[in-house]
C-alpha cells in the first residue's frame, strides 16, 4: 500500500498541473517550452501485453489554439529503493512519448537526500547511445518557502517545502507561511494540506502552529483519515500473526488470509488478546465465530 507521504506528493502534482514544469525549470534548470495549459493525463501505460504499468502522474504541456502537446512529463514519486524502477522508467518515457507524439521527460520526486542519489543513477537501457538519466527533484532542489505571499501564490510548493525541509531550522517559518496560504484554499485542500504540513514539521514547529490554530490538531481530511486507518489495521493484523509465530504456533494459510483480510479493528484487538492464550492458531477464528 502506498504511504501517506507518497500519495500526498502525488496529489500535489495533480492539484497543481504546472508544478512539474515549474520544478523542472526553476529547480533543475531544464528548459520547458512556453505553454498555455498543463493537463493531467491518464497514467495507465498498459499496452497490448497485460501488465500493471501505471506512472504516478503524467502531465502534458499544451501550446497554441489547437492545444498541441509540446512536452509530456512523467512524474514518479520514489521514497524507497525499488530494483524494478530502472527497468520500468524507460518504458514510461517511451510509451508516453509515443502516446502524445511529443518529447517526454522523467521527473522523479523524493524528499530524502539518499534516495535522490539512488534515483539519479543513469539507466543503461542496453541500446547503443541510449542511457536514461532521470531528472530528480530531491530536498536540495525544493525551495524553502517562508514568505506568506509566495505560499499564497503556490500553496502546493509551500506544502512540498514543508515535506522537504520541515525537520530543519526553517520549519516554523515554513509552517507559518503555509497558514497564511491555507485560508485561501477550498475546504478539502485545506484539510489535506494541513495534515501533510503538520505531520512533516518537527515537534517544536508543530507545537507553534497548533498553538496558533488555538487547539490541538486532529487529522481533518478524509484522505489522511483513510490512510491512517489502513495503517492501523495492517499493523494490528501483522501483530496477531507475529504473536502466534513468536509462541511457536503454526499459522495455516486460511488463518493468515482471514487475519490479513480483516478490516475490523475491534475484531483484530480481540485476536491480539486471544493470540496470547490459544494452543492452536485455528482457535483464533473459532472463538471469533462463536
Amino acid at each position: 500500500m502506498p504511504s501517506v507521504t507518497h500519495e500526498a506528493l502525488v496529489e500535489l502534482f495533480k492539484n497543481r498541473p504546472t508544478l512539474a514544469a515549474e520544478m523542472l525549470q526553476d529547480a533543475l534548470g531544464q528548459p520547458v517550452p512556453a505553454f498555455t495549459e498543463a493537463r493531467v493525463e491518464s497514467s495507465d501505460l498498459t499496452e497490448v501485453m497485460p501488465s500493471d504499468r501505471r506512472a504516478d502522474v503524467i502531465l502534458v504541456l499544451l501550446v497554441g489554439e489547437q492545444q498541441q502537446p509540446a512536452m509530456a512529463i512523467v512524474v514518479e514519486v520514489q521514497l524507497g529503493v525499488d530494483p524494478n524502477k530502472p527497468y520500468v522508467w524507460p518504458v514510461y518515457v517511451v510509451q508516453t512519448r509515443a502516446r502524445h507524439r511529443c518529447p517526454a521527460r522523467l521527473l522523479v520526486v523524493t524528499i530524502d537526500a539518499t534516495m535522490a542519489r539512488w534515483c539519479s543513477r543513469p539507466i543503461d537501457t542496453g541500446h547503443p547511445d541510449w542511457t536514461l538519466k532521470p531528472l530528480v527533484l530531491g530536498p536540495e532542489g525544493v525551495p524553502v518557502v517562508t514568505d506568506a505571499e509566495q505560499a499564497k501564490a503556490a500553496p502546493e510548493v509551500a506544502v512540498l517545502s514543508a515535506m522537504a525541509h520541515g525537520q530543519g531550522d526553517a520549519a516554523e517559518a515554513i509552517g507559518v507561511a503555509f497558514l497564511a496560504a491555507a485560508a485561501g484554499l477550498d475546504e478539502e485542500r485545506r484539510a489535506l494540506y494541513g495534515d501533510v504540513v503538520l505531520s512533516s514539521l518537527n515537534a517544536a514547529a508543530r507545537r507553534t502552529l497548533e498553538a496558533m490554530m488555538k487547539s490541538g490538531y486532529q487529522f481533518q481530511s478524509e484522505f489522511a483519515r483513510s490512510y491512517v486507518a489502513k495503517g492501523q489495521i495492517e499493523a494490528k493484523a501483522q501483530a496477531v500473526l507475529a504473536f502466534l509465530e513468536a509462541r511457536g504456533l503454526e499459522v495455516p494459510a486460511e488463518v493468515r488470509e482471514r487475519v490479513l483480510a480483516s478490516t475490523d479493528i475491534a475484531e483484530l484487538d480481540r485476536w491480539v488478546r486471544r493470540a496470547a492464550v490459544v494452543s492452536d492458531a485455528r482457535e483464533l477464528l473459532a472463538t471469533s465465530d462463536s
